[in-house]
């Protein structure tokens, strides 16, 4: 895994626009063979995150929610590795996500709503929650893509 230690841990994001800079600075160090599961609810941020993760990488846009295509492919602009975006939201299995045949090993690979579906198909990734605030929100769904601050937790995990 390419990505600085030093974005281990938990943080607070206060923008949409902090949060595509987040991504961006990982997506910078991406490389071929990486995997990055993102979790967090409706509204945490999950694709406004790839979006900024993709134009690290330097792929081809634009970026948005791969709910209703399950996968789709960036291919990259600046001779990198292409980004594989997932919405794993509407698969039932792990046998699933696997039958996607993803390329694993020449693409970056992000899939939001992966845990418990994805730790299988490599030997480490990058798990990244995304929370973001309850009250007003929970009721109102226009308010999913408010701006307001995030929590992002990133951990390494392996498999042991």
């Amino acid at each position: 895994m390419s990505v600085d230690p030093a974005f281990l841990g938990r943080r607070e994001v206060a923008t949409a626009e902090a949060m595509e800079q987040l991504g961006f600075r990982i997506g910078e160090q991406l490389e071929p063979g990486d995997l990055l599961i993102l979790t967090g609810p409706l509204g945490a941020g999950k694709t406004t995150f790839t979006r900024g993760l993709a134009e690290g990488l330097g792929v081809r846009g634009p970026v948005q929610s791969p709910t209703f295509v399950i996968a789709r492919t960036h291919p990259s602009l600046v001779g990198r590795a292409p980004l594989v975006h997932v919405d794993a939201y509407r698969l039932g299995s792990a046998a699933e996500l696997d039958d996607l045949d993803l390329d694993l090993e020449r693409s970056v690979v992000v899939i939001e709503w992966g845990r418990g579906m994805a730790e299988e198909l490599a030997d480490s990734w990058w798990d990244i929650e995304l929370e973001r605030p309850v009250g007003v929100t929970d009721a109102d769904p226009s308010e999913l893509d408010a701006d307001a601050p995030r929590i992002v937790t990133i951990a390494n995990e392996r498999i042991s």
